[in-house]
């Protein structure tokens, strides 16, 4: 039984339906229902893996991902329920756009769902084109001047970049025709990194540096990144979730299938220098930018930025260690910052502005929203027992063991960022007031809040053996 085409099929066909649903309270219970059956879907894939096709695979590096951004868009759909009739009734959308909003939500799932499974090279591309295509609908949703702006950039740079990962596409493709003759099978994954190690060096090595760049600037790695802040900050609260927790991840993965593939060939350039490189940039940049930032929203759009150059850093420095530190943190930084962006989705609407400056004492105006608030800043900054200190704790543990000297940039960047997210955080939740305590939000909307950071708080304390076994095998395929 073809599980995965079910799991692809469910957002394609619910993104038609949605299309054509004029009513708000159908499209987003459709949004929610078709999310929760794309999850549980799913989950079919840890038990039953289809044969590879030379369009599709799955193995166990995908299978993870694909749990993973099913899971964040399920419960971004819940908590998007709440936000978007907040936003209906406020006047802050209408009607049309909302019925667009809810059809391209799915089809975005659709196209990063395609990307992860993609066997063959171009559709992985087309599908991550496709992606940014329906996230800049998304992000222009308001049609204010801002978001518009936002959008453009969005697609301008982001096409720019996609279009050089296009042309690193085509160079793996030169690099493999002679090797294996032409046809799709020099365009599978699955065929291609077996008969890598024959392909010429010097086309995989240039290939590789378009890639890295252009999928680097769906990453958002510094200097690359110019797009994310405004992307995260104009757009609805629940694309930011998912452009933070789930596309960059995507964007990452792909440009971690082509980092095996000259892994594979001895006499290629070495791509983890390059990575390591632009994981510090990222990393130390992002970490100097969130001490200037008075849009809440911009705030962690930049501690995106932070946490992408240490999972690229991770994935750089390559080995069993440093590949596991890679993965958990991927994971932990979806749970946590999707969670994040949540509770700023709730804390903007009720306070009617995303400027830090005007945004104080949610303890004590509302403690349940301020207190969850400040678990989730403490666990994405990395405090323990949460899951993202153990993640980056391997990273630098790992590093200290290899190269002490490179852990030394990767922990002041760490401090430094730690120290703008409490300053930051502490006026917001500690400060005198300045939202009214009457100004009320529905109590189940902190529900896909709390579900995330359980999972965090977990991961810190306990991960199942059965976990740790996976994520050990997919480090070692990483080399």
């Amino acid at each position: 039984m073809n599980v995965h085409l079910f799991v692809l099929g469910i957002p394609l066909f619910t993104s038609a339906l949605l299309a054509v649903v004029s009513s708000l309270r159908v499209s987003i219970w459709v949004n929610v229902v078709a999310s929760l059956a794309s999850f549980l879907t799913s989950i079919a894939l840890l038990f039953h893996r289809p044969d590879a096709t030379l369009w599709l695979f799955i193995d166990d590096f995908n299978v993870s991902l694909v749990v993973l951004t099913t899971f964040v868009g399920f419960t971004t759909s819940v908590f998007s329920a709440g936000y978007i009739a907040r936003e209906r009734k406020e006047g802050h959308l209408n009607r049309r756009n909302l019925r667009f909003y809810h059809a391209m939500y799915q089809a975005f799932l659709f196209t990063m769902l395609l990307a992860l499974m993609a066997n063959n090279l171009g559709l992985m591309w087309v599908s991550v084109e496709g992606a940014t295509l329906t996230t800049v609908l998304m992000v222009s949703l308001y049609r204010t001047r801002e978001a518009i702006e936002a959008a453009w950039k969005y697609f301008i740079l982001c096409s720019v970049g996609i279009a050089l990962a296009l042309f690193g596409t085509i160079l793996v493709y030169l690099a493999a025709q002679p090797v294996m003759g032409p046809g799709e099978e020099a365009m599978a994954w699955t065929y291609v990194i077996k008969a890598s190690a024959r392909f010429e060096p010097a086309l995989l090595s240039l290939a590789f540096v378009f890639l890295l760049i252009g999928y680097g600037t769906k990453v958002g790695l510094a200097p690359l990144h110019a797009w994310l802040p405004d992307a995260h900050a104009e757009g609805p609260t629940p694309i930011s979730a998912v452009l933070s927790g789930l596309l960059l991840n995507v964007a990452l993965y792909a440009l971690l299938r082509f980092k095996m593939i000259l892994s594979a060939n001895g006499a290629a350039l070495a791509p983890g220098p390059l990575m390591v490189a632009m994981g510090i940039s990222s990393l130390s940049l992002a970490a100097f930018m969130l001490y200037k930032r008075d849009d809440i929203k911009r705030l962690f759009a930049f501690s995106s930025i932070e946490h992408m150059g240490i999972i690229t850093f991770a994935f750089g420095m390559g080995g069993a260690l440093s590949n596991f530190a890679g993965l958990l943190h991927m994971t932990m930084h979806s749970l946590t910052k999707s969670a994040i962006f949540f509770a700023v989705g709730i804390i903007s609407q009720i306070s009617g502005t995303k400027n830090i400056v005007n945004i104080k004492g949610l303890a004590a105006s509302h403690p349940v929203l301020g207190w969850s608030f400040l678990i989730a800043v403490l666990a994405i900054a990395g405090l323990p027992p949460m899951g993202v200190f153990m993640s980056e704790f391997l990273v630098v543990s790992s590093t200290f063991a290899r190269q002490p000297l490179l852990a030394l940039p990767i922990m002041a960047g760490l401090l430094i960022a730690f120290g703008a997210l409490i300053w930051k955080t502490q006026g917001m939740v500690f400060s005198k007031p300045s939202i009214d305590p009457a100004q009320g939000y529905a109590a189940w909307a902190l529900a896909p809040l709390f579900a995330h950071l359980a999972l965090v708080i977990l991961a810190g304390i306990w991960l199942p053996g059965p976990l740790v076994e996976w994520f050990q095998a997919v480090a070692r395929m990483l080399g």
